[in-house]
């Protein structure tokens, strides 16, 4: 498996942060023990990032935006989260009112700009809940809404657990599936194998472990959707307790929409053959690599998401898949070129015939601004380079995916009118 040198790519970490991954190690390496000196790579994910106190996601360390580990949309431009609540308004005017719950927030930006277009809508929930179970990440979104938009904070609530049944609403998660634990296998001479996370004398390292049945079966399972046999040394992964957990996001909406919004893939793109060390992703303060094993509760651990296993585990446990699109498409769907039009300033200069100068056909589709155009304004300028990251294929627009699961809800989603690609899932 394809590994890099840490301190030849990566920031060396600072003495307390150094301090904090040797205890995380310590806390790995006694539960590797307890279980016979292998772990099964979904339980190290789970550790690295979950443990209380001591897991990635849940210690003190930034994580979102300049300062920390990498950048969402929502960060990167307020036009993301701004269409995501014309989405949600659509969804909420049809149910008669509603909540919204976001699971994970992040640093919170994305709430204050849904709040806040909402607002301008004239459509905000009756709540707005954060499922957050780092304290750390409560204080710092508890801080940005109060920054942001301190009139409607108290609409915002922070839950431990999942709401209760007859939740009526939207449930939105942004880039929340890609942090499922996975589990890892590779093709033998023998057959799949998982692979196991041992202890060293120099830190963790992979080891393969013997036949398991519910490797093999998942592996058949791909096998058999993809229509060809993965070839020996062909490494990837996928998600063991998908179903159990969307089983229990999904379980208290009686009403709505979950949205789904991530890196990933249909299960044929997914297990390509030239996709064949997987799709396992670390960040560490804007650094990407592959080694999952380093600098426990230090970085992010991610994969890509298989859709298809979604949507499959959507249909198993009641929900309706409501529509399947790029980033791209969902956001122009959302009227996401309308609200850059708005920032257009006023009284620009105009060319011969009226047209405001000058646009070029955009790659996603929609019409993008040229950005060496100083005469229509700073501000305009940067909001249109923020569209072109988030829609162009060889940024966001097409690594991103949006997905829509419903409950009780019989209408077309705006999101995915542009195009719909559920018949690739």
């Amino acid at each position: 498996m394809p590994s890099i040198d840490p301190f030849q790519t990566l920031p060396v970490p600072d003495p307390a942060a150094a301090a904090h991954s040797a205890r995380v190690l310590d806390h790995l390496r006694a539960e590797i023990a307890a279980t016979g000196g292998a772990m099964s790579f979904a339980r190290f994910m789970e550790l690295a990032l979950y443990a209380p106190g001591l897991g990635y996601y849940c210690a003190g360390t930034r994580k979102f935006g300049a300062g920390g580990d990498f950048i969402t949309a929502p960060e990167l431009s307020p036009l993301f989260s701004r269409c995501l609540a014309h989405q949600c308004r659509e969804i909420l005017d049809v149910l008669g009112g509603g909540a919204i719950l976001e699971l994970g927030a992040g640093s919170g930006i994305m709430a204050a700009d849904l709040l806040q277009e909402l607002r301008t809508l004239n459509a905000l929930p009756e709540q707005y809940a954060i499922l957050e179970l780092s304290g750390d990440l409560r204080e710092r979104q508890r801080q940005t809404l109060a920054e942001q938009v301190p009139e409607l904070l108290e609409r915002v609530i922070w839950l431990d657990t999942l709401p209760a049944s007859g939740f009526r609403g939207v449930i939105l998660g942004n880039e929340v599936l890609d942090a499922l634990p996975v589990e890892r296998f590779r093709i033998t001479a023998q057959g799949p194998r998982r692979l196991m996370v041992v202890s060293t004398e120099g830190g963790l390292n992979w080891m393969e472990g013997e036949d398991d049945p519910a490797v093999t079966a998942m592996v058949a399972h791909i096998e058999a959707e993809i229509g060809e046999r993965l070839p020996e040394g062909y490494t990837s992964e996928y998600v063991p307790r998908l179903r159990e957990w969307l089983a229990a996001v999904a379980e208290p909406l009686s009403a709505g929409a979950l949205l789904f919004i991530d890196y990933g893939y249909p299960r044929r793109d997914y297990y390509h053959p030239e996709r064949h060390t997987g799709t396992l992703l670390c960040h560490y303060r804007h650094r990407a690599h592959d080694n999952p094993l380093i600098l426990p509760g230090l970085q992010d651990i991610t994969a890509n998401v298989d859709f298809t296993a979604v949507a499959d585990a959507a249909l198993a446990v009641g929900l309706d898949v409501a529509g399947y699109t790029t980033q791209s498409y969902f956001l122009l769907g959302c009227g996401l070129m309308e609200l850059l039009a708005e920032e257009i300033p006023p009284n620009p200069p105009l060319l011969k015939g009226g047209a405001i100068p000058p646009f070029e056909k955009g790659r996603s589709g929609g019409i993008s601004p040229d950005t060496h155009t100083p005469h229509l304004g700073v501000h305009y300028l940067e909001q249109a380079r923020q569209v072109k990251l988030l829609t162009l294929p060889g940024e966001m627009g097409d690594r991103f995916q949006a997905i829509a699961l419903t409950r009780n809800l019989e209408i077309p989603l705006r999101g995915f009118a542009f195009r719909d690609k559920r018949g690739r899932l």
